[in-house]
């Protein structure tokens, strides 16, 4: 899956972002759009040189209806997002999937702010919805840090018919930033939804957290294996609340955050992003240590 783009865009290329859709609104000015085609067209050539199946997504995970329409924007917002990434994708000699990112209404970090599963439904429905018209290869929820808004979501993307992915806020505790662990989310969500997701995964997060959150007892056990994923990670392994407190980028060595990918590898994970943090480097010493066969 592809690296970071807010990160690198806001310290390589000191670009700024919409106080309400805040990627999501780079499609109308020319020096950002030229930074999102630099970076992705990276993260691209690695997955072809490395022939490895790339996953790349729209900046529109806060583009919701509420704040597209409180940033005076419409729903073209979304379709023009989504025709940019078909463009750049197009041009690169690599197997790639498109993914409309979405994701919860309140702060994905702490929970606060979300929604019960009947007003997740309704909420995401609108986004997904013209998603899927626009011409997206899949949905994919990103950072979702409660139960019912994360099941409700899940709902409203199974109702498009497209392939989605639901991503989770996790704790090396293998529980959700509401408590519950991640075997009752599977569990709960494929039982509530009439087109179960694709596979579960988390983001945002170090792939040691992800390790032991996932060998926690709560989480070994079949289900577990078998619909876990897939991760976007950090590259520093501080919990939530200390990096989001924490006013310089933290980062890590990319061989070292490779080899911590590499043991998520042994646990059946397949899918390998990156998130704050990573660059370039580092999703070239992850794509070399996917591809190995040991």
């Amino acid at each position: 899956m592809e690296g970071a783009l807010k990160e690198r865009l806001k310290r390589e290329y000191q670009i700024e972002f919409n106080e309400f859709v805040d990627m999501g609104a780079l499609i109308y000015d020319t020096k950002s759009k030229q930074a999102l085609k630099v970076l992705w067209n990276q993260y691209l050539d690695i997955a072809r040189r490395y022939n490895l199946e790339i996953l790349l997504t729209t900046p529109t995970r806060r583009a919701n209806k509420e704040r597209i329409e409180k940033a005076a924007y419409d729903e073209q917002l979304l379709v023009e997002n989504v025709k940019f990434l078909k463009e750049v994708a197009k041009d690169a000699k690599a197997k790639s999937y498109i993914g409309g990112l979405m994701g919860c209404k309140g702060d994905a970090y702490t929970g606060e702010g979300a929604l019960s599963q009947e007003e997740a439904k309704a909420f995401h429905s609108w986004q997904a919805n013209v998603l899927k018209v626009a011409g997206v290869d899949f949905l994919y929820a990103g950072i979702m840090p409660t139960l019912p808004e994360a099941c409700g979501m899940a709902q409203a993307l199974s109702d498009t018919e497209l392939p989605y992915i639901i991503s989770f806020t996790i704790r090396k505790d293998g529980k959700l930033i509401d408590g519950t662990t991640i075997h009752d989310a599977i569990a709960y969500i494929d039982a509530y939804t009439l087109r179960k997701p694709a596979c579960y995964m988390s983001n945002c997060v170090h792939p040691d957290i992800v390790y032991e959150a996932l060998t926690q007892p709560c989480n070994q056990n079949e289900l577990v294996t078998e619909r876990f994923k897939g991760i976007q990670a950090n590259t520093s392994p501080l919990d939530y609340d200390l990096l989001d407190q924490s006013e310089e980028l933290q980062s890590s060595d990319p061989e070292a955050l490779a080899k911590s990918m590499a043991r998520l590898k042994s646990l059946g994970l397949q899918i390998f992003g990156g998130c704050c943090g990573t660059n370039e480097h580092h999703m070239e010493e992850i794509a070399k240590i996917i591809s190995t066969k040991a």
